[in-house]
């Protein structure tokens, strides 16, 4: 258990550094997998903190600090999104880089290939499915986290979950069978 677990207890003790300390990368995470173009994550990583410093002495601990701060990230995301409907984001810079062939670069170009193909795939999702889908599946929050986050029953979110995977199994499966038959 971290030390900002452990102080998450004592609300009134958390500390802001702690908290970016800890959370700094799982922030930026989410804002990428919640559909931020990765030329506005710092941007938009940035003012999730804000948001969590000008809060932090409201933070009451009904919840859990990582709830807590993915639904701050939820509602920066959903802002970002509105701003550039419809703007796509660059490729990552491995998918383009194809210097060799060794294993491990073959590796690295299809994983870079697949979550690519995941963050396609995530934003073709409506915000509530894909919210469930990242906090859950991707994030590993347990359910009443992602439910509490959210403001949502914890029925609704196994809900969205469940349309979520099968849509994100979908989508995989047609992409599947579009390589397999153009290879």
């Amino acid at each position: 258990m971290s030390d900002v677990d452990l102080e998450a207890s004592r609300p009134s003790a958390l500390s802001f550094d702690a908290l970016f300390e800890e959370y700094a990368s799982f922030v930026w995470r989410v804002l990428g997998r919640l559909g931020v173009r990765r030329s506005d994550v710092a941007d938009a990583s940035q003012e999730v903190f804000l948001v969590v410093h000008r809060r932090l002495a409201s933070f009451e601990g009904r919840s859990s600090v990582k709830s807590w701060i993915y639904g701050i990230c939820v509602k920066v995301a959903a802002g970002h999104r509105r701003q550039v409907r419809g703007a796509h984001d660059e490729l990552d810079e491995d998918s383009r880089r194809v210097d060799g062939t060794s294993q491990e670069q073959e590796q690295e170009l299809d994983q870079s290939r697949a979550r690519e193909q995941l963050r396609q795939v995530l934003s073709q999702l409506d915000s509530d499915k894909r919210e469930v889908f990242v906090l859950y599946e991707l994030e590993e929050l347990s359910m009443p986290e992602v439910a509490e986050a959210l403001g949502c029953p914890v029925t609704t979110a196994y809900s969205r979950l469940h349309a979520a995977r099968k849509l994100v199994r979908a989508a995989f499966a047609r992409r599947t069978l579009t390589t397999s038959r153009a290879g």
